[in-house]
């Protein structure tokens, strides 16, 4: 297996944990350190540090079920020891009795131990009042 290769199963591992709510298989893909953090898309979603992670995950598995990550665009940078991923995907939810998709765009941070585990997460969602060409959303 090559190295982007190994690196991709990551993303794969936390899609998999991620829909069967398996906290514990979420968790150990990220550094066992409380240096871990994740920024996501809700306005209260800045988590520095092992609990802080898991909590934001375990609220997220209380609200929604998801079923599938559709990976689309990527590009990973690697360095030695570290690596970089830029991502874009649809998350397929069940969210309030309803099935969703949901366009995330996400920014991964990996460093090699025995395996390549994640430092970091960033999650944002494109901005829906921007057109494609501008630099800016439009300001209603």
């Amino acid at each position: 297996m090559t190295v982007e290769q190994e690196i991709r199963s990551t993303l794969e591992d936390y899609a998999k944990a991620y829909c069967a709510k398996d906290i514990d298989s979420l968790m150990h893909i990220f550094e066992d350190s409380d240096d871990i953090s994740i920024i996501g898309t809700g306005a209260d979603e800045l988590c520095i540090g092992r609990d802080s992670v898991k909590e934001l995950f375990l609220r997220n598995f209380a609200e929604a079920t998801a079923s599938e990550f559709e990976w689309q665009w990527s590009k990973i940078n690697i360095s030695n020891d570290y690596a970089v991923v830029a991502i874009s995907l649809i998350i397929h939810l069940e969210y309030q009795g309803s099935k969703i998709e949901i366009p995330i765009r996400w920014s991964v941070a990996l460093r090699k131990t025995d395996r390549w585990v994640w430092l970091h997460r960033h999650a944002s969602s494109p901005a829906s009042n921007q057109d494609d060409g501008q630099a800016y959303p439009q300001q209603a």
